[in-house]
Formats: structure tokens, sequence, C-alpha cells
């Protein structure tokens, strides 16, 4: 079993567990809407771009709301199963999603006060790690002041530099991915000049 399949195994586990009416980190969305932005990422290949893509974002918020209308239980078993054999996903799962369903694995969790982070595996941080350089050059893209992400062992990654600025994000890789992914009830520690920091904490991370 990948560390991806692993991942997803746990996240619906804990999906089934809390309902489809919880809350997560994404906004307004419910563990039934999160299912079905899962489902749509999975299997529907026509829709699945605008999750990234703003100009296409209003197809897929219809395709989804209509995967929302299925039963709660198949959406889970949906995303239990993974891609389907005809997805490009089904191949990439390995490479792409174990960030992905670590993300939203979190959001659920970390939507409960109370939530303490997970003892992760090295293999899984590690992972998790070479996510948090990409995406984080993607959130910090626009950013004014440089930042680094820089691990509790002290590695470190710069995704955007800066001239003469500079922040540092501090904590375990799973928490800087949550971070640099626009998750906030992390456990990531800030370096830096004050005013440079509130700069780099007040950034839109979407992308």
């Amino acid at each position: 079993m990948s560390l991806a399949q692993h991942e997803r195994a746990e996240l619906v586990l804990t999906m089934t567990a809390v309902g489809q009416s919880a809350p997560t980190l994404c906004g307004e969305w419910t563990a039934r809407d999160l299912a079905a932005h899962l489902v749509v990422r999975d299997r529907r290949l026509d829709a699945a771009p605008g999750i990234l893509l703003p100009f296409l974002a209003g197809y897929t918020e219809q395709v989804q709301k209509r995967v929302a209308s299925r039963p709660f239980e198949d959406l889970i078993s949906d995303i239990a199963s993974g891609p389907p054999l005809w997805s490009p996903f089904k191949l990439l799962d390995p490479l792409v999603n174990a960030g992905e369903m670590f993300v939203h694995h979190e959001d659920l969790r970390r939507a409960h006060p109370g939530w303490q982070p997970r003892s992760l595996s090295v293999k899984m941080e590690n992972t998790l790690w070479s996510a948090a350089g990409l995406v984080g050059r993607l959130a910090y893209r626009a950013s004014p002041v440089g930042v680094t992400l820089r691990t509790s062992d002290g590695r470190t990654v710069t995704v955007k530099k800066g001239r003469g600025r500079e922040v540092v994000l501090v904590g375990k890789p799973s928490e800087l991915l949550l971070y640099v992914f626009g998750r906030s009830e992390v456990a990531v520690d800030f370096q830096g000049e004050q005013g440079d920091i509130d700069v780099v904490r007040a950034l839109d991370r979407s992308f």
C-alpha cells in the first residue's frame, strides 16, 4: 500500500466517523462537500481542471453540487476505491495524492477543538516535505518578502527570494505543508522582523 493509499484509507475512516454534516477547514464546506470535491478530483476529468483554474471554476462548482447530492455512503465508497482505471490519477496516485489526502484529512480533524498533530512516519514526513516546497513556491509567488521553510531538524528550502527581507517558517514538514496550503490550524513558528512576519501572515496563500 502506497502512502497515498494509506492516507486515503485513514481519511475515509475519519470522514465516516465525523459524519456528512461535520465542519471542515475548507471555508463553509461540510464533510459532504469535501467528499464531493475528492470524487470530482478523482473521477470527473471534465470538471477537475476548475479546481485550479479560476475561469473553469463555475462549471466545476456546478458539477460538485450535483455530485454532492448523491448518498454520502456512495461518495465515501468512491473515495475509498480511489481513481478509476481510466483516470490518469490511477497511475499518478502515489506521486500526487499523498499530500492531497493528508491535507484534506487534517481539514476534517482540525475543524474540531482540541485537535493534536498526528505522529507520522519519517517516509511520510519526507514526502510531505517535497510537496511543501512545490506548493510554497505557488503560495508565495507574489510575496514582497522572502519566505523560507525550515524543518525542525534543520532542512531548508527558499520558496520566495527576498531582497534583504525574509521570514522563516519553522515546523515539521506536515505542518509546513498545511500552512502553505492555506490552513491556519497548524504548529508553525515564524522567525524574522515582526513587520515582515505580519506581511507574510496576511498574504493570500490560495492558488
